[in-house]
């Protein structure tokens, strides 16, 4: 088992033969843009920006993000797929850049699982035993436990094609278990899969994590299963980490923006907004309402020495109540969309010409709206102070 340590790593692609030249040439045509929200320098286009972490010992780190942000070129990195332009990966005390990836000591689980399709489930999990020559009878014994572990010992002498996508993704894993690896790699496992067995597979790997107890470092750009599987996580977006915090830290807490919005199911709510100041005490004004802010948050605005400014409030789906119209913080919406999904029912509503979520519990409902409210229906909804999430409009990041 090994901690791995990322100091200022970061990964330059350079351009091919004759790229550069055409996009210069570009440039002087029109103003440059950014290659799928990456940046562009002479030397080529930068994937992954000063990428630090330090990953404990037995620690199970996730890397989320959308397409392109950088988590998969990080993670071959420490696989030694792809080359460190800048930086240095240290795996236990040993600084690995110039190490070969079969040196590593590292076994990584790949999308598309990569089973051999002509070797049997037990020849594909002994496979990298025998390349190195282990005994026969270690050979036996790794393979059987590593196969006891993730309940696919009856399927041994079965070829990969005879297995359903659950299982042959077991065998992936279970051929990477087998190699007693200091670091597990593993890049977007479970999208393959359908959705049930995306959950039940999710269930799996938290058990398997209990009983091989080795240092996980896992790729998604599914934010449940990061929240799901993390001890921490790390959020990344072009290149660059946006936050790194325990799943509930990054829920409760998010730093900006775009984790505010890309963590979350549905997503937050945001809204146009003003922080003002009275004396000593801070408020919010949006959609015509005033919101009063608890003292953690007052404490909190008055150690950063905040301005009062235009801001970005942000209030999670199931943190928005309905309320009564004459209530002093009302504020007017009105349904587009419900969804009923049985023990809670989403609606989408209009709010001063913003879309917005709202989750109600169906058990807190009248019996007149148990199946959803109509297109168009006036509803009076409102929220607290102590639930919302401030913004700087000017920088994105969380004022508290």
């Amino acid at each position: 088992m090994a901690k791995v340590i990322l100091k200022n790593v970061k990964k330059i692609y350079p351009f091919v033969s004759g790229e550069n030249k055409k996009k210069k040439k570009k440039k002087d045509d029109e103003p440059q843009k950014e290659k799928a929200n990456l940046q562009i320098t002479d030397k080529g286009v930068v994937a992954v920006q000063e990428f630090n972490l330090e990953i404990a010992d037995k620690e199970f780190i996730v890397l989320v993000g959308p397409s392109g942000c950088g988590k998969s070129t990080t993670l071959r990195m420490v696989a030694g797929l792809e080359e460190i332009t800048e930086g240095e990966l240290w795996i236990g005390e040993k600084l690995v850049n110039d190490v070969a990836p079969k040196d590593r000591d590292i076994a990584m689980v790949f999308q598309n699982y990569a089973l051999y399709p002509h070797m049997t489930v037990y020849d594909n999990m002994a496979f990298s035993l025998k390349l190195k020559k282990t005994p026969k009878d270690e050979i036996d014994r790794k393979v059987r436990e590593a196969a006891e572990i993730l309940d696919i010992t009856q399927y041994l002498n079965r070829k990969p094609k005879a297995l359903s996508g659950g299982q042959r993704q077991r065998v992936a894993i279970g051929r990477a278990i087998v190699r007693d690896p200091q670091v597990f790699l593993m890049d977007e496992p479970l999208s393959n899969l359908d959705a049930k067995l995306r959950n039940q597979m999710r269930a799996e790997i938290i058990k398997l994590r209990q009983k091989i107890n080795t240092t996980f470092i896992y790729v998604t750009h599914d934010q449940t299963e990061a929240m799901t599987l993390g001890d921490r996580i790390v959020i990344m977006r072009d290149g660059f980490i946006q936050q790194i915090g325990t799943p509930q830290e990054v829920f409760d807490h998010p730093a900006n923006l775009f984790v505010a919005g890309f963590i979350g199911t549905p997503q937050m709510n945001f809204f146009d907004a003003t922080l003002e100041k009275s004396g000593d005490t801070y408020y919010v004004n949006t959609c015509g309402v005033r919101i009063d802010l608890p003292d953690d948050k007052q404490a909190a605005l008055k150690a950063g020495n905040v301005q009062p400014q235009p801001i970005t409030l942000g209030i999670r789906p199931d943190h928005i109540v309905l309320c009564d119209p004459a209530a002093p913080h009302a504020i007017d919406a009105r349904v587009d969309v419900t969804e009923l999904m049985g023990s809670t029912i989403h609606m989408h509503v209009n709010i001063n010409g913003k879309d917005a979520i709202v989750i109600l519990p169906t058990i807190d409902l009248a019996n007149e709206n148990k199946n959803g409210f109509n297109y168009g229906d006036k509803i009076d909804i409102t929220f607290g102070g102590n639930v919302v999430h401030l913004f700087s409009k000017e920088t994105e990041k969380n004022l508290i």
